[in-house]
């Protein structure tokens, strides 16, 4: 998770529409998202997200719509406490609990103060909710020095983490104020890059976990529409349906009961049955897809991670094909020391403008249970920031390699939902995707992104 790995960050600007319906669960919000340059999500490993246990092992209906700003993470600014206070959380669907930083240090330039709010109310150690509602994070709630508060604490895979208090607090969404929101005020940590933390105020935990944010407000659906033109953008809080919008495909969500050391039972698990590279799909048997009696190998769809990363035996033979695929067609950067963001060693000289290069590559397709998201131009080529060899740009392949990160697991990373309407179904436990120009979405949602 170094300041040279870019991923995806999305900054959230909340405008919320109120409809004839009751709070939370028939309201729907609508964020504009923009993009801005930032750092990774903490709660996963070096350049991309790891669930918190594989980490600690190795014109529509009613909606809430808010759009974004994206480069890196998603952050969605807020106003928190009584009298409320603004903050930005980065949004992020591999977390469950949501935390703000609450004590002032030279580093941070947002913080929360619990002290002026009279609705803070710090969870007690010996209250029940400090065992029962933390039941799905990764590292147990305990008591803290004293004995006397409920004390959370979240560790990363770069060797960041931060702790604090579980507290109860006012959560203030337009007009609408929802008390009793149970977060993390965060006081002391260790993260590997302070800079860019210190732009945010904290992060706001999607997953499916009991104390992720969708779980509290009570939301039955989440969508978000990344464009891959401009920095527009649309996360739509709630259940909603266009007219402009094409028939999603769903595949559905995958369910563990039993614990395991790298399945995260509380992430967005989705079954990756096979890739195709133009008309080939790789010879691979199904079994190298599915995760194993450790749980090892799940497939997570997640906002947070900026690109995709393939299980080692995977990511070789899609390597292999569209390097095959594309010979005399783009040059190699012939540079074996050179590995992007830690782990996407496939990397190409390519003249500026790029714009015909990207036109002759073959498209890649992963195919899931009952869906396929088809990636193809520009999607399948980053261009390196900063980095030239001669009058040539380096743009490398946009899947990487999961075991040089040591995550176990794929994650399917924004970079590939670009373009593509994404939708977390908590009540029909699945996702949905469909083609679209999310660049436009904010526009037919009538929204001044």
């Amino acid at each position: 998770m170094s300041s040279s790995r870019f991923l995806l960050h999305l900054t959230i600007f909340l405008l919320i529409f109120h409809r004839n319906f009751c709070f939370p669960s028939k309201q729907t919000l609508f964020l504009p998202l923009k993009t801005t340059l930032g750092r990774p999500p903490l709660t996963f490993a070096p350049s991309s997200k790891l669930s918190a246990s594989a980490a600690a092992a190795a014109a529509g209906s009613t909606a809430n719509k808010l759009g974004f700003h994206h480069n890196v993470t998603l952050t969605v600014s807020l106003s928190v406490g009584s009298p409320p206070q603004i903050v930005t959380m980065v949004l992020d669907t591999g977390s469950e609990l949501s935390w703000l930083h609450c004590k002032k240090t030279p580093n941070l330039t947002s913080t929360f103060a619990p002290e002026l709010s009279n609705s803070y109310s710090p969870i007690p150690c010996a209250s029940p909710v400090c065992k029962t509602r933390t039941r799905d994070l990764p590292i147990p709630a305990s008591c803290d020095p004293n004995n006397q508060l409920c004390h959370v604490a979240v560790s990363y895979a770069d060797a960041s983490s931060i702790e604090g208090t579980l507290a109860y607090e006012n959560l203030v969404i337009g007009s609408s104020t929802r008390p009793g929101f149970l977060f993390g005020c965060m006081d002391s940590g260790f993260s590997s890059n302070s800079d860019e933390d210190s732009k945010t105020t904290g992060l706001m935990g999607m997953n499916r976990g009991s104390l992720s944010f969708v779980s509290q407000m009570g939301f039955p659906k989440f969508s978000y529409c990344i464009s891959g033109f401009d920095s527009s953008g649309v996360l739509l809080l709630g259940d909603a349906s266009f007219s402009w919008l094409k028939t999603l495909n769903y595949t559905p969500l995958i369910q563990r009961s039993d614990p395991l050391p790298y399945f995260d039972r509380v992430a967005y698990t989705v079954q990756l049955e096979g890739i195709q590279v133009g008309n080939k799909m790789l010879d691979l048997p199904r079994s190298v897809f599915l995760p194993d009696h450790t749980g090892a190998g799940q497939t997570m769809v997640d906002s947070g991670t900026q690109f995709t990363f393939l299980m080692g035996p995977v990511y070789t033979a899609l390597r292999n094909e569209f390097l095959q695929q594309t010979r005399g067609v783009l040059r190699v950067l012939e540079d074996p020391n050179f590995v992007f963001q830690g782990a996407m060693d496939l990397c190409y000289r390519i003249a500026e403008p790029a714009g015909t290069s990207f036109s002759n590559i073959p498209q890649v397709s992963l195919m899931f249970e009952g869906a396929e998201m088809s990636i193809s131009g520009e999607r399948l080529l980053y261009r390196v920031p900063d980095m030239n060899t001669g009058r040539d740009s380096v743009y490398c392949f946009t899947f990487g390699n999961s075991d040089l990160l040591g995550i176990e697991a794929f994650v399917i990373g924004n970079h590939h939902q670009q373009n593509v309407w994404m939708e977390f179904d908590l009540e029909k436990s699945r996702v949905g995707f469909a083609e679209t120009r999310c660049d436009l979405a904010g526009q037919r949602l009538g929204m001044d992104i």
